[in-house]
């Protein structure tokens, strides 16, 4: 989500002026040409006043166009915004933030996005979310999150650095990238999944990069415990590799997607709490890695089944397996992956955002 603001921030500042409200920290991280108001980011109900009371002084004092939501968590604030000084007002769901069964939220935050002039949607799934919540079709344009492309012509020099790193030699590599929650699968998959992988190829290794959240909105515990039970009853610890989490921009993240054979997405439907698109399915294709995904939620924007992976079956752990196993044995076609995923190109992405804000009524 921090990756989709950015280059949203970034596209805009292209064509206008643009003025953020955000976290503390989140300066370092913006374009030169970006100025900001930082504030405290929790607690959650501090986070939200103070973003209240900047967003209205910061409109009264530049008077902007539009004012934009980096998330439906934000839209109230932005609406009011735009309202005192009349402008337009544009909102960014990512999924989450519009299929949610919160009572307080679906009261408070709702009507404030179905009010919003734009309604920016990640996926073909999360706009039938918002149609569903009441937001009029005719405001909603469909703009997947981008993906950066990475230098093919070092391929094989990171990926034998990261293989010769963690000791992996030759041996057939499956990735998992993300937080460690129910929803993203992990614990599912080495419970179900894995032991089949496994009986079928000897030395296959699952490398995981990600931790189980400690803060975040939709925070799930317990699903570690969970994977080192199933590990411990498989026996497959010697199968797993964990690396902790890594910032998105770790040069270790870009070489083992080089390094895997396939990236492994088993998410789940879960109700109110679906994927709303995929964005590592798109970084491995970038990197010409196919991906294995449940075609659930809005993951089936993010892998073309065939193409740049193979979607399977929500819930179906036997197919799961086969197609793991279908791509380690017979591999796709790594040049056709990569123009997926060149579809998705941020620049393509900032376009695109400055033609739905201009283009909405």
């Amino acid at each position: 989500m921090e990756r989709v603001v950015w280059h949203i921030v970034e596209g805009l500042s292209k064509k206008a002026i643009v003025f953020v409200i955000g976290p503390k920290g989140c300066k370092e991280h913006l374009p030169t040409n970006v100025s900001c108001a930082e504030i405290p980011s929790y607690p959650l109900p501090l986070f939200l006043w103070l973003a209240k009371i900047s967003a209205l002084y910061h409109a009264s004092r530049f008077r902007p166009k539009i004012v934009f939501a980096g998330s439906g968590l934000t839209a109230p604030l932005t609406w009011l915004a735009a309202r005192m000084c009349r402008a337009r007002s544009a909102v960014y769901l990512h999924g989450l933030d519009i299929d949610t069964d919160h009572p307080l939220y679906n009261i408070l935050w709702k009507p404030f996005i179905r009010r919003s002039n734009v309604v920016i949607v990640n996926s073909r799934f999360t706009k039938r979310l918002a149609i569903n919540a009441g937001v009029p079709e005719k405001h909603i344009f469909i703009l997947h999150p981008g993906v950066s492309l990475p230098d093919d012509s070092k391929a094989d020099q990171l990926r034998k650095r990261f293989r010769n790193r963690y000791k992996l030699d030759d041996k057939p590599l499956m990735l998992y990238i993300g937080r460690i929650t129910a929803r993203k699968g992990l614990a599912f998959f080495v419970n179900r999944i894995l032991p089949q992988i496994v009986k079928s190829i000897s030395d296959v290794l699952l490398v995981v990069i990600g931790e189980e959240p400690s803060r975040s909105v939709m925070k799930q515990t317990g699903e570690m415990l969970k994977i080192e039970k199933s590990l411990k009853t498989h026996e497959l610890q010697n199968h797993v590799i964990f690396l902790g989490a890594r910032p998105m921009n770790d040069s270790d993240i870009s070489a083992a997607y080089f390094a895997a054979d396939v990236h492994v997405f088993p998410v789940q439907y879960r109700p109110h709490d679906n994927e709303g698109f995929g964005m590592v399915a798109l970084e491995a294709a970038a990197h010409g890695t196919p991906t294995v995904a449940y075609a659930t939620g809005g993951v089936v924007d993010a892998v073309s089944d065939g193409i740049s992976g193979k979607l399977v079956a929500p819930g179906d752990a036997d197919d799961f397996a086969a197609a793991i196993l279908d791509l380690l044995h017979d591999p796709l076609d790594e040049r056709q992956i990569r123009q997926f995923a060149e579809r998705f190109a941020w620049p393509n992405f900032g376009q695109a955002l400055i033609r739905a804000i201009l283009e909405k009524p």
